[in-house]
């Protein structure tokens, strides 16, 4: 009789789908920008402001996320962050007149009370999907585990322009948007509920022999015990590797934040064209990031070059990235221009899973979640920032002032990633330094 050794499968799946709900819940308010503008009367930096508060909350609910994980378990994070955001989707269709209600006739205040509410619900997911992929994904799989998990952030903000758009066009309200997302995302909970466990040992329908596939798969990994996080600042990879990753969010958020009114400002496009148009941007990242994630398995499997596989890698995709932003501003057609914001996002999407895998490369398991909420937090700034600077950019200096400024982060973020020391791990035991060592040394020799 055939063992099944596949249940793995399924976890990796279940972490896209939920992973994805996430994003499309995100992702809805900047299709009801329009509207929502029109109706309290925004200028576009003001909505760049209501757009990055989401960011706010995200920087704190991913440091929340990933510590709580290491100490709760992933499983109870995820379920209780996954009903708060649902609800709080549901609550925004209300955000504008709670602010008229409460905040002294402001609804930029409700709106940013539920925004960063929702982004602090929101801020745990993809450092809960490192901490079960680090449990559940043998070495030689994580690229392509990763590679499934993260292929959500794509498709999700390839899926929300026709589903927010047809929801649109289907009730004329954006209230119904809102409260129609949220519903679903509770039904999505329960189905993750019966199917995820934090680990293979705790789930009686994965298979002995896929238990022992997993763990014997993993004798590489880093074990050790639980690091304090002011650890997290000692190692040079951490933080660049944190700083590459602000590169990857900043151009995510500065397309799904920007680029639905981008597109209709600039080109006229209405929600019936938009709902397609928007989509395009996204298509070629749904290819690469899993493309990715198959490349750095392959370069690491066939040099054991860490440094190959993480730094020169990422180093070239980011610089491709740059070159692709920095050439809109003197592109005139809508076409090319659209182009090179699909090439663009494709070669920025194609080192997602650098960021994440070097967490796993150098930190001890009981510590993934912390480092990876900690990595997260640091490059979510980018989705304070994208969208408030972006709006002020396109306001001031026009939206080719966007574009430049998206170019000149990925540089920087390049920059960051050639510094990674991939094969260094960490270990409860700081490293002394040789001249440290040489003093300690010959104070024992006086002695």
């Amino acid at each position: 009789m055939r063992v099944d050794t596949r249940y793995r499968y399924r976890i990796f799946a279940m972490l896209f789908f939920i992973a994805l709900i996430n994003y499309i819940d995100r992702g809805a308010l900047s299709f009801a920008a329009n509207a929502i503008s029109a109706e309290f009367h925004f200028s576009k930096t003001e909505l760049g402001v209501v757009l990055s508060y989401f960011g706010f909350g995200y920087l704190f609910g991913s440091l929340c996320g990933g510590f709580l994980a290491d100490r709760l378990g992933t499983k109870k994070v995820w379920l209780l962050a996954g009903v708060l955001w649902s609800l709080l989707e549901i609550a925004t269709a209300w955000a504008g007149e709670l602010g008229v209600a409460l905040f002294g006739g402001s609804a930029i205040m409700g709106f940013a009370v539920m925004r960063i509410l929702f982004g602090f619900a929101e801020g745990p997911a993809y450092a809960l999907m490192n901490k079960a992929i680090a449990h559940w994904a043998p070495d030689n799989e994580r690229g392509m585990a990763l590679g499934i998990g993260l292929l959500s952030t794509q498709v999700g903000a390839l899926l929300t322009a026709p589903i927010a758009v047809g929801l649109l066009l289907l009730t004329n309200d954006w209230r119904l948007m809102f409260i129609l997302l949220g519903v679903f995302s509770l039904i999505a909970m329960v189905i993750f509920a019966r199917i995820f466990t934090d680990s293979p040992m705790q789930q009686p329908r994965a298979s002995q022999a896929e238990r022992e596939l997993i763990m014997q798969g993993q004798q590489q990994s880093t074990a050790g015990p639980r690091l304090p996080w002011w650890r997290f600042f000692t190692s040079r990879t951490l933080v660049c590797n944190a700083l590459g990753y602000f590169s990857f969010l900043y151009v995510t958020f500065t397309l799904v934040t920007w680029g639905p009114k981008y597109l209709q400002d600039s080109f006229h496009y209405d929600l019936h064209s938009l709902w397609y148009v928007a989509m395009i941007p996204w298509s070629g990242a749904c290819i690469t990031v899993l493309l990715g994630g198959k490349i750095a398995d392959t370069l690491l499997k066939r040099s054991g070059n860490l440094r190959l596989a993480r730094n020169l890698f990422a180093a070239v995709g980011l610089l491709c990235t740059g070159l692709c932003f920095m050439a809109i501003p003197w592109m005139a057609s809508a076409a090319g221009i659209i182009l090179l914001m699909t090439l663009g996002n494709a070669l920025n999407a194609l080192v997602n899973n650098v960021y994440w895998s070097v967490v796993i490369d150098v930190t001890p398991k009981s510590t993934v979640g912390t480092y990876s909420g900690m990595t997260l937090a640091i490059a979510n700034l980018a989705s304070i920032l994208s969208p408030m600077l972006s709006g002020w950019l396109a306001e001031h200096f026009g939206y080719n002032a966007m574009f430049s400024a998206t170019a000149a982060i990925a540089f920087g973020s390049m920059l960051a990633m050639t510094l990674l020391q991939p094969e260094k791990k960490l270990t409860a035991t700081p490293p002394v330094s040789p001249d440290l060592a040489a003093n300690m040394e010959a104070e024992l020799r006086i002695r």
